[in-house]
């Protein structure tokens, strides 16, 4: 073995399950962005986390409303997600940019991509500061799935998203 950087060996950990963090933009549209790091926390209560940039405009809005959805993204939007992690939702309308047909969550004001896997609907419990990052630890209000849709993954890093 030799010597690597971080981002290296996160490529070589791949692959890692692709999630489209979901927030409500104080225009009442919402906000798409892709991460591949969250898991679960815990089954009693119902937790999971997420890491995102300290300059993420979803991470801004997460941290305003407390309101957050991570919708895994199933096959049929390969395109559409690699177009979220490489655009800003400050001043981007993605779900129209990228044709992402959304679907709205009974009680809830923030929506998601219709072709999703799993969707958890989460309140935000706390976050902390990580280095360049924030890690956002939640409360998993409800989790909905279709098991009938293939779920997305990112390989070797962000370099190609595929089932």
């Amino acid at each position: 073995m030799k010597k690597i950087t971080l981002p290296v060996a996160s490529r070589l950990t791949s692959p890692n399950p692709l999630t489209l963090v979901c927030t409500a933009k104080p225009d009442g549209t919402t906000n798409l962005a892709a991460v591949s790091w969250w898991t679960y926390l815990s089954f009693n209560p119902d937790m999971a986390a997420f890491a995102m940039a300290k300059s993420s405009y979803s991470g801004e809005r997460i941290r305003e409303s407390g309101k957050v959805i991570l919708a895994m993204p199933a096959e049929g939007l390969e395109a559409a997600v690699t177009g979220c992690g490489g655009t800003t939702g400050r001043d981007t309308d993605k779900a129209a940019k990228f044709d992402i047909e959304l679907t709205e969550i009974e009680g809830s004001g923030i929506k998601i991509p219709a072709l999703s896997r799993v969707a958890l609907v989460c309140t935000l419990k706390e976050f902390h500061e990580t280095g360049d990052h924030y890690l956002y630890v939640c409360t998993v209000d409800e989790a909905l799935g279709d098991p009938a849709k293939q779920a997305l993954f990112a390989w070797n890093g962000y370099a190609q998203i595929r089932t």
